[in-house]
């Protein structure tokens, strides 16, 4: 006790690290998978095992605090934060000892490929990887993408972070650990993208339950169309999609539900056919949606789609800006590469509005996939996709950036102060799909906003002045505004040496643990992060 004010903790920290520790127990579940693809290749099942053992050790270690943890929300706040964490650190593990492994030996199936020590034998190199897996950012730094450097079990390890983390691990710890149901809704708040998640069923338990039954069944339904193509094609003789193997169709399912963008394949979506690129993305616009609205059309409820305001200014922003980049590409800007992508985008108006439906779509729904190399675009088409880069998918989705609920919001709001200034007498809420908003939930957007825009203009200035310090890749100030913003709203691919077809290995260590930081509070929506840096917070 000092002058008269009680410094005690406020915060029961073991509780909430023993929970963090729970969940790295149960991470091991999905460490199988690549487990069994490694064993199916005969390639990488060393790296798996040794990550199951410490993922389970570290977890039951820390399970051990606190036997009987009683969660409150200072404590979710601690444990939601800690767990993204910890889970990237643990998952990172993989990159790790596989990029310190020997070339592959005939008969050796428990080394990697990695011939000698790759990029991800780094670790401030391999948390990077996993940070961007399961933030669901998918900026990479893997030099050279290609099976004949990494394991398939490795990259399939990297696609599945990213469907881990794109509905969210404390929402599937919640779905399927009785621990968890008590605090879940809180926990699960604390996860959630957008200003709040709705309860869609008497249980919070099951409400995870539900999110994760429609995000499972649109991954598997993508996963079935994309494989589909690719048996069709074989039968019919005729190259529909003659590189989504049933490998790549289940690594591209795991990617694009997350908004990950994570591809096995160096050129992303750019190495597949036109028809595959047009098949992905309605399941991108499916992944920057509300997930509670397919639960309502699950269950009879179709109108709900229809009439929730979010949902149609969503597909109208996707829309309108998908008609502008179109315009833009069809009057002459971008080369298209490949022999899926046939002739130059000008004059050519089904490969214009592949490529910018595509893009739009990829960029403001955060996924980072790319159909061809924009760093080949006009600079108009360039900054239509980074001004893209802030708007993100909707509340309860899997995208990441400040939200197209927020937008409409702070639309509506402007609104209100034009009609309020005309007449000063007015009384009148802003609302949203007819209910009124109250004005704690307006501050909180608009403090969000305002801290989101503050962030990552000093990012942009701290790594645009690293790179000077440490004589670092020579960075222009779009280069460095683009990096920030794909890191901190989850996108991925940024322009220039940072575009679709390149990556973030040239930045110094130092710029990249900071970008490891925006990846984490941007996945978490800054707030649950920085409040753990308040005196308040801690003490009474």
């Amino acid at each position: 006790m000092t002058l008269g004010v009680d410094w005690r903790w406020r915060v029961d920290w073991r509780a909430s690290v023993s929970l963090v520790g729970t969940v790295l127990k149960w991470l091991a579940v999905p460490l199988l998978f690549p487990l069994v693809v490694g064993a199916y290749y005969g390639e990488g099942i060393g790296t798996f095992v040794a990550t199951i053992g410490v993922t389970v050790a570290v977890g039951l270690s820390l399970e051990r605090l606190d036997p009987d943890p009683d969660i409150g929300a200072r404590e979710g706040f601690l444990m939601v934060a800690l767990t993204w964490f910890a889970v990237s650190v643990v998952g990172a593990v993989p990159y790790v000892v596989a990029g310190n492994d020997v070339a592959l030996v005939n008969g050796a199936p428990f080394l990697a490929v990695e011939s000698g020590p790759s990029t991800l034998a780094n670790p401030v190199n391999a948390l990077f990887e996993s940070m961007s897996g399961f933030t669901t950012t998918g900026a990479t730094v893997l030099g050279d993408i290609s099976f004949e450097h990494h394991s398939r079990a490795m990259m399939m390890w990297r696609q599945q972070t990213q469907w881990l983390g794109g509905m969210g691990i404390v929402v599937l710890a919640v779905a399927i650990l009785p621990e968890l149901s008590v605090g879940g809704a809180q926990l699960i708040d604390t996860e959630a993208p957008g200003p709040g998640i709705q309860k869609l069923t008497p249980r919070i338990a099951e409400t995870a339950r539900a999110l994760w039954r429609a995000y499972l069944g649109i991954t598997a339904l993508e996963i079935v169309l994309l494989f589909g193509l690719h048996l069709l094609g074989g039968a019919l003789g005729t190259p529909l999609a003659p590189r989504m193997t049933f490998y790549n169709a289940v690594a591209h399912g795991f990617t694009t539900m997350a908004t990950g963008g994570f591809s096995p394949e160096a050129r992303s979506i750019e190495a597949f056919s036109a028809l595959v690129q047009w098949v992905i993305v309605p399941f991108m616009v499916a992944a920057g949606t509300n997930f509670a609205l397919f639960w309502h059309v699950l269950n009879g409820e179709s109108e709900h789609l229809f009439r929730d305001a979010e949902f149609r200014f969503y597909v109208g922003v996707l829309g309108v800006l998908s008609a502008i980049l179109t315009v833009l590409l069809f009057v002459g800007t971008g080369i298209a590469t490949t022999p899926g992508n046939v002739g130059p985008i000008p004059g050519n108006l089904e490969s214009a509005a592949r490529h910018a439906t595509f893009q739009i779509a990829s960029i403001v729904t955060t996924t980072g996939y790319a159909s061809m190399d924009f760093n080949t675009w006009s600079p108009s088409a360039q900054y239509l996709l980074l001004a893209a880069m802030f708007i993100g998918g909707s509340a309860g989705s899997t995208g990441g950036a400040i939200k197209i609920v927020r937008w409409l919001v702070i639309l509506k709001s402007l609104k209100r102060e034009l009609f309020t200034t005309v007449h000063p007498e007015a009384v009148r809420p802003v609302r949203l799909g007819g209910r009124a908003l109250d004005e704690r939930a307006l501050r909180g957007i608009y403090v969000f906003t305002l801290l989101y825009v503050v962030i990552f203009f000093v990012a942009t200035f701290l790594v645009f002045l690293d790179a000077e310090r440490a004589g670092g890749p020579a960075l222009n100030l779009f280069e460095s505004m683009s990096a920030v913003a794909a890191t901190l709203g989850n996108v991925g691919p940024g322009f220039q040496l940072v575009g679709p077809m390149n990556n973030y290995l040239p930045f110094p260590a130092t710029s990249k643990l900071l970008m490891v930081v925006l990846m984490w509070i941007g996945r978490l929506e800054i707030l649950p992060v920085l409040v753990l840096l308040t005196p308040a917070y801690w003490r009474s």
